[in-house]
């Protein structure tokens, strides 16, 4: 409701000094699903162990997921939509070049793999999507299987329809408020925007979401306004969120880092929100 508020003041406020853009954008409409602001959930996932080790795996799951990006799309960025979204989060992770090169180019002598998303459940109720990229399905879900029944969670049909498909753009969330997120997200066309944090350093980050179709839009709209991005992709998106109190937190943090552990895991999504 507060976001409406806002939304209706911004707009008011806009209409007033007659700067809206011709034709006018769309409107913003913050759900319980997608509530503008900061969810406190962001600030206990996915905390890693030794840094190196942990970096480690993230390397790996880079290049495991670049080699099959190339051999559903070629070696060409420019042609291939998804081998250039991964370069870009190489990039902004810091993965060595020779690395990157070195996936691209073993691409085709690499063992066939296959792309699945496992749906789960887990501490307090909340559900897991879990993306593998393996060249045996049967082993990986054996692999993820095991990992939830020791950490408190379990293997789930149905958990997908909780969450839907939606194009996300990243910036950096520095110095920007409340208020003007929900500006940039109104000039830019998107359908609402979330404040989180950055796992690596805690740095603010801004999430804008939108329908796959607008993903270019938007993120052109953006950087036109000043925001540089630093991830634009497709990702599943919750419905609704699950809210947990801190005991739940912590098992739920636990459960991911565990999941994120396994060798074919390479993205988890969930609906998780902290109790407030």
């Amino acid at each position: 409701m507060a976001g409406r508020v806002l939304l209706g003041a911004i707009r008011t406020l806009r209409s007033t000094e007659r700067v809206w853009r011709s034709p006018p954008v769309r409107d913003v409409h913050p759900s319980h699903a997608l509530c503008a602001g900061h969810n406190k959930w962001s600030k206990v996932k996915h905390v890693k162990g030794p840094k190196d080790e942990a970096r480690g795996r993230m390397i790996a799951k880079f290049v495991m997921m670049i080699k099959v990006a190339v051999k559903e799309g070629g070696p060409n960025p420019d042609m291939n939509v998804n081998l250039a979204q991964l370069l870009e989060q190489c990039r902004n992770k810091n993965v060595p070049k020779a690395s990157i090169e070195a996936a691209i180019k073993n691409a085709e002598k690499s063992k066939p793999a296959s792309r699945h998303i496992f749906e789960a459940r887990g501490p307090g109720g909340c559900l897991l999507l879990i993306e593998v990229l393996t060249d045996n399905s049967s082993r990986s879900q054996q692999d993820v299987r095991e990992v939830l029944s020791r950490n408190g969670g379990m293997l789930s049909e149905g958990a997908r329809h909780s969450f839907s498909r939606k194009a996300v753009v990243v910036v950096p969330g520095q110095n920007v408020t409340s208020e003007r997120a929900l500006e940039l997200a109104i000039e830019a066309g998107a359908q609402d925007v979330q404040e989180t944090q950055d796992e690596d350093d805690d740095a603010p980050l801004l999430r804008f979401i939108c329908d796959n179709a607008d993903l270019r839009t938007v993120r052109a709209s953006l950087e036109e306004l000043g925001m540089k991005a630093t991830l634009s992709d497709s990702q599943f998106v919750p419905r609704a969120l699950s809210p947990l109190d801190q005991e739940q937190l912590e098992a739920a943090s636990a459960l991911i880092e565990a999941l994120s552990d396994c060798p074919d895991v390479v993205r988890i999504w969930d609906n998780i929100q902290a109790q407030s």
